[in-house]
């Protein structure tokens, strides 16, 4: 299982608050995905970019936890890539947790990671699968990470 994260740092321009997304992968197709409108106002594009991974993270320790109730284990970590490289950054080194106004309660990535259940990694861009949820794109870029996803067109509902 693969997970991957994306955000559009400050896209509402009702409230300011950002779009986060993320989708896991197994195998040959998404097994879970989300958009959603953060609960808070990120100041930073670091900020909105380690909340959006909290999210995942949350998501990957229930679905590891779902595949073990169904008797298909996990084995290792669970790797999740985030494009944000600061983000990336603070849940390697815990000095920048001090220059930061992220809440407490966002920290416990750090634990998971130590306990070799998630391993967060920097993804680049255009290898970022989750960008189809948070934002608008280009159709090339939709039809691909569509495709890419398992999410084909049913013509017998039009």
């Amino acid at each position: 299982m693969v997970g991957y994260t994306d955000i559009n740092w400050v896209g509402s321009v009702d409230d300011r608050k950002s779009t986060a997304g993320y989708v896991f992968h197994l195998s040959f197709g998404a097994i879970s995905w989300a958009s959603k409108k953060e609960p808070i106002v990120s100041l930073s594009t670091t900020e909105a970019g380690y909340v959006t991974a909290i999210a995942a993270t949350c998501q990957a320790v229930w679905l590891r936890r779902m595949l073990r109730d169904l008797q298909h284990n996990q084995e290792g970590t669970t790797t999740i890539f985030c494009d944000n490289a600061y983000a990336f950054s603070l849940s390697k080194n815990n000095a920048f947790h001090k220059r930061t106004n992220i809440d407490a309660k966002y920290h416990f990535i750090i634990e998971l990671i130590n306990n070799d259940e998630i391993v967060l990694q920097h993804g680049r861009s255009q290898e970022q699968f989750a960008d189809i949820f948070p934002k608008p794109l280009a159709r090339e870029s939709f039809v691909y990470l569509k495709d890419y996803l398992g999410i084909f067109n049913d013509e017998s509902c039009d």
